[in-house]
């Protein structure tokens, strides 16, 4: 109806990244917004959670529904934003194949990581293939990264239970390399502004709030968890030839069984580490290289927030390694 906010469904509401685009999207006062949710997921907390929040529920599966089920589904939507885990990237398609036909003005398929070229990460050539497919289409889109989350950049303390812990302490290289970081919180409120403008239509968008080398980061934690010495000494340095041979081994047990999940993030992370911190393509000159619009350049008006801003608040809890759950 005229005068009828823009309506956003979002796929992947519940995860991290989904919750943080469906709390920006409300915060910014500019939408209405729907979830689309299994319908095994109907009476979980988190889904009534979203619905008391005033977020429509629309109940659906990619993997089982029909194509005219689908459209359905899309009736009424304005834009489209998926944020689904990584064994659902392929699902995607019959989304935006109902999208399309139902008559969606914008789709934002699951990127929402970090920049760089085809060959180097199988998860991102992935991604990468799911742009195409949107591109033959024929829909409008926004491709939108953000670089890596403060939320894994930084030490962990002694007090944090996280199993994930031990690698928090990892310093890839030299350190030096430079590295595009966004919390995680604060992806919502970029994505919202980015899916209301013009000017991002039918391109790639990268999203980032601090720009500094692993030793840097180190440096803040150390300094602001008031575990300095102690956090110091357990730093653990992997040299290039040790990540090569991590991904060889990785590579080789993949081929073996691409059906084991730990196996496969395993060599998946190998592949995101020598990426961001051997090749170096998490940062702001690689992604304008890439074509990439900044959206710190786009939205000057969002208030600076630093990795050092985001340490003193991570530190500050009793446990800081949340999004390792």
């Amino acid at each position: 109806m005229p005068g009828e906010l823009p309506l956003v469904l979002v796929l992947g509401a519940t995860g991290h990244t989904g919750q943080s685009i469906v709390n920006g999207l409300q915060e910014s006062k500019g939408f209405r917004i729907a979830a689309l949710v299994r319908p095994s997921s109907a009476s979980k907390v988190v889904t009534e959670e979203l619905r008391a929040s005033g977020v429509e529920i629309r109940l659906g599966d990619l993997g089982t529904d029909d194509h005219s089920k689908l459209k359905q589904l899309f009736a009424g939507v304005d834009i489209f934003i998926s944020a689904v885990i990584a064994t659902a990237l392929q699902d995607q398609k019959a989304a935006f194949l109902a999208a399309k036909d139902a008559g969606v003005k914008r789709v934002i398929p699951c990127d929402f990581a970090t920049p760089g070229e085809k060959g180097v990460r199988e998860l991102h050539d992935e991604k990468l293939e799911i742009r195409e497919y949107v591109k033959s289409l024929g829909l409008g889109y926004t491709f939108i990264d953000v670089g890596w989350w403060m939320q894994l950049q930084l030490p962990l303390p002694e007090r944090s239970r996280s199993l994930m812990k031990p690698l928090t302490y990892i310093i890839y290289g030299a350190g030096n390399d430079k590295s595009l970081l966004t919390d995680l919180d604060h992806i919502g409120t970029y994505v919202a502004r980015i899916v209301a403008d013009p000017r991002t239509l039918n391109k790639s968008v990268i999203v980032w709030e601090d720009e500094l080398t692993q030793l840097q980061a180190h440096e803040l934690g150390e300094r602001l968890s008031g575990e300095g010495e102690s956090l110091r000494d357990k730093r653990v340095y992997v040299t290039e030839e040790q990540l090569n041979e991590q991904l060889e081994h990785g590579r080789a047990a993949f081929a073996r069984d691409p059906t084991n999940w730990d196996v496969s993030m395993q060599f998946t992370m190998s592949q995101y580490m020598h990426s961001i911190h051997i090749l170096e393509e998490n940062t702001l000159a690689n992604a304008k290289r890439l074509g990439y619009l900044d959206a710190r350049e786009l939205y000057p008006d969002i208030p600076r927030h630093t990795l050092e801003d985001f340490a003193k608040e991570f530190y500050s809890r009793e446990e800081p390694a949340t999004v390792y759950d």
